[in-house]
């Protein structure tokens, strides 16, 4: 990577730590203050909808978005069709929720479930008036704006939200603090960005999106299956309470998860896709950014296993004791997700996206025979059944990463291998410094303090790369 590369990266991936980590670490804190004042069955009303709204938004974005940032000679016009694609998708989707919304209450005998459905579905109309100014501006790399949009969106429909449950309004409080948020996103988005949208409707851009952006619909179609078809069988087969329990311990294990992978990936992607041709530099990009990811989401995974007890019972109160051990196998489950996302993304900056089709294809048929057989036993069967799915991923990822980049398995996880075991041994000592100790802040807050001088202590004493390379990143900007 040139030295004008890196500076555009360091820069951007700290702005992009900067909004997603204060965004979703309001979004996290507002969220804990709203557990706290409803009921875990209103969490688990909402996770019930959770499979269908999330299906519905993958048609309405289309994997156009994607498509748009990989395409080299992208125009206006291919903006504008994308544009008034999504929102007619956004309006059509709306309509079959809207008429479902009855039967899918029935479905799970919850009547409440009808109304909800029907107002928290707007926001795939109003999400889908913004797609294409976002990733507007995640080609142009302004990641300082859509900051400042995420921030002041998710700070106001919070507070909203909070007010909401203070009036006891349980479910509601959820509903109206997405709706505002959306709302409020895709007003400033409008409002501050400087692109609108032609008159004009291009076939022949239509075609050409949707010839590459088709295949990453139905990859991510399937991910959106997998992902809540877990909330489907649990609310069907068991309660709302005990999906509430999963629904929770799967957003706090998700939390770090999910937010390393989109800062590192909304960097990563437009800048690996400027250098798409050049293969070894790729393939050296790609493994230094599976390496960085590792380095930064393992020790947060870890920390989070080791202490999810006294966290728990301190942020969330003993009412959502049954979630700890849930929590902690998703730990184990999800600390993979960062890098699995890079290897799957490679494919799409090669432009092989039937490669990336079919590897979601072999994956999610791994990951139904392993929901069909854990879900005849209990959640944490069931959850246990996530860590034996990361491993599937893995092997079947890696053959296709293989294949575009020359780059195995066993180069990827020697690669890993000193990360790996940083950090076991943190978790030991971690394991170890609390093991006395019976207060659950005094928990909280020893284990975290040896975890972070210890991993920093060593990183520095055996010069690890990431270290090194993450500190050059902060100094740059």
């Amino acid at each position: 990577m040139t030295s004008s590369l890196k500076q555009v990266a360091a820069k951007n991936v700290i702005w992009s730590a900067v909004e997603r980590f204060s965004v979703q670490g309001i979004h996290f804190i507002l969220g804990l203050i709203i557990a706290r004042l409803v009921a875990p069955a209103d969490y688990g009303l909402i996770a019930m909808l959770t499979i269908f709204l999330a299906i519905a938004q993958t048609f309405v974005d289309s994997g156009f978005s994607n498509a748009l940032i990989q395409k080299q000679d992208r125009t206006d016009v291919d903006f504008s069709t994308v544009f008034y694609f999504n929102f007619l998708v956004g309006i059509v989707v709306y309509f079959f929720l809207f008429i479902s919304a009855p039967y899918i209450s029935s479905f799970y005998n919850e009547p409440t479930l009808n109304p909800v459905l029907k107002i928290v579905g707007l926001n795939l109309i109003i999400n889908s008036l913004s797609i294409v100014q976002r990733t507007k501006l995640t080609i142009l790399l302004n990641f300082k704006l859509q900051t400042k949009i995420s921030l002041i969106s998710v700070i106001i429909s919070g507070c909203a939200g909070v007010c909401l449950a203070y009036m006891e309004l349980g479910v509601w409080a959820l509903v109206f603090q997405t709706l505002i948020n959306n709302l409020l996103i895709t007003i400033l988005l409008w409002r501050l960005s400087d692109w609108r949208p032609l008159w004009s409707f291009s076939r022949k851009s239509f075609h050409s999106l949707f010839w590459f952006g088709s295949k990453l619909l139905s990859a991510s179609l399937l991910q959106t299956l997998y992902v809540n078809v877990y909330s489907l069988v649990i609310g069907k087969i068991f309660s709302s309470s005990l999906l509430g329990f999963y629904n929770r311990a799967y957003s706090i294990a998700y939390f770090p998860s999910n937010n390393i992978t989109q800062i590192l990936y909304r960097v990563i992607y437009p800048i690996q896709c400027s250098i798409q041709n050049d293969d070894e530099r790729l393939r050296k990009s790609y493994l230094q950014y599976i390496r960085m990811s590792a380095y930064i989401i393992f020790p947060l995974m870890v920390t989070l296993c080791v202490l999810a007890k006294p966290l728990v019972l301190t942020l969330l109160t003993e009412k959502w004791l049954p979630c700890v051990l849930l929590l902690q196998i998703m730990c184990m489950a999800y600390i993979w997700d960062p890098i699995m996302s890079i290897s799957c993304k490679i494919l799409i900056v090669k432009g092989r996206s039937d490669y990336y089709l079919k590897a979601e294809i072999f994956k999610k048929v791994a990951a139904a025979l392993i929901l069909i057989v854990t879900a005849n036993f209990s959640i944490k069967v069931m959850c246990y059944g996530l860590i034996l799915y990361s491993f599937c991923d893995m092997l079947i990822v890696s053959r296709y990463v293989t294949k575009v980049l020359d780059c195995s398995l066993m180069q990827q996880l020697k690669n890993l291998t000193p990360v790996i075991l940083l950090n076991i041994l943190m978790a030991l000592g971690m394991i170890l410094v609390t093991f006395f100790v019976n207060n659950n802040i005094l928990e909280i807050v020893l284990g975290t303090l040896f975890g972070i001088v210890f991993y920093f202590l060593v990183s520095y004493l055996f010069r690890f790369s990431d270290y090194l390379l993450l500190r050059s990143l902060f100094n740059q900007t």
